[in-house]
């Protein structure tokens, strides 16, 4: 019986996520008005809160929400980018992501 064991690129990519998660997730879910989640996201569901609130902010005529949706929208590319790319890109994508959360989430807040 084989046992599952992670390569260290992919262990590394969960941990740079896993930072974000810690980072962003609150404020994400606080802007929407949403429940904090009671563990930590995994990849593809962090990217679907930060869609999410890309969406409610997008919807908004407040235009400092719409340019924070803009942000978000980048962020969730890069995010995407950092699940698919090779090891020595994702630390790179992940930094652009955190740079556009930040932004984000300062101008809807």
């Amino acid at each position: 019986m084989a046992l599952f064991t992670r390569t260290a690129p992919a262990c590394k990519r969960l941990a740079l996520f896993a930072t974000l998660d810690a980072c962003f997730t609150a404020d994400l879910a606080a802007i929407i008005g949403s429940d904090l989640p009671q563990h930590d996201l995994a990849p593809t569901r962090f990217i679907y809160l930060v869609e999410e609130v890309r969406d409610v902010l997008g919807a908004s005529g407040h235009r400092p929400w719409q340019e924070a949706s803009k942000d978000l929208h980048i962020a969730a590319e890069h995010l995407t980018d950092a699940l698919t790319a090779p090891a020595e890109d994702q630390a790179g994508a992940l930094a652009w992501a955190r740079t556009h959360l930040r932004d984000a989430i300062t101008a809807a807040t």
